[in-house]
């Protein structure tokens, strides 16, 4: 069971998810990481390994706001069978093969990180200013920031939406 005070943090970034005005706020953020990015030209070989994160190694972070977001757009509602699926398996739970499913909707993390050694140098820097500009997002809208593991962040706001306003009293 998630404590109150996290269900509440979440039912706020699916507010701001469902506010257009504050999604063109990370989606600007977002290009911007789309233009840096392009102009690095890294080498994408669509292996999928990092998606695989236990077997790659690393970890997926992201803020609250942000998985409210993906989840917020997701064509299809993920299940809670599906992300402890991919949670067992080691993995994102919208990897299919070795492509994103979701690769549109993203969070930063997965916009930055590339697999290509060029990229080790300049990744590092622009993860970091974006993400400063994702927290400045939250401080001017009033969103608590929280920045957590990818599958456990979706698992959060997956179980604020499920939750009843009249339940989180505990």
């Amino acid at each position: 069971m998630i404590p109150p005070e996290e269900i509440a943090a979440a039912r706020g970034w699916l507010d701001a998810a469902r506010n257009e005005f504050l999604c063109a706020e990370l989606e600007t953020i977002y290009d911007e990481v789309r233009r840096e990015t392009a102009a690095q030209k890294p080498v994408c070989v669509a292996s999928g390994r990092c998606c695989r994160f236990e077997e790659y190694g690393h970890r997926l972070y992201v803020t609250g706001f942000e998985a409210a977001y993906t989840l917020a757009r997701l064509p299809s509602a993920l299940t809670r069978e599906a992300l402890d699926d991919a949670r067992a398996a080691g993995g994102c739970p919208f990897q299919v093969e070795n492509l994103c499913k979701v690769h549109t909707i993203k969070p930063l993390g997965c916009r930055t990180y590339y697999c290509d050694e060029t990229a080790q140098e300049w990744q590092k820097d622009l993860t970091e200013r974006m993400l400063w500009k994702i927290r400045a997002l939250h401080d001017r809208h009033g969103l608590e920031y929280r920045y957590g593991e990818w599958r456990g962040m979706m698992g959060v706001v997956m179980e604020a939406e499920e939750v009843e306003p009249s339940q989180e009293v505990g």
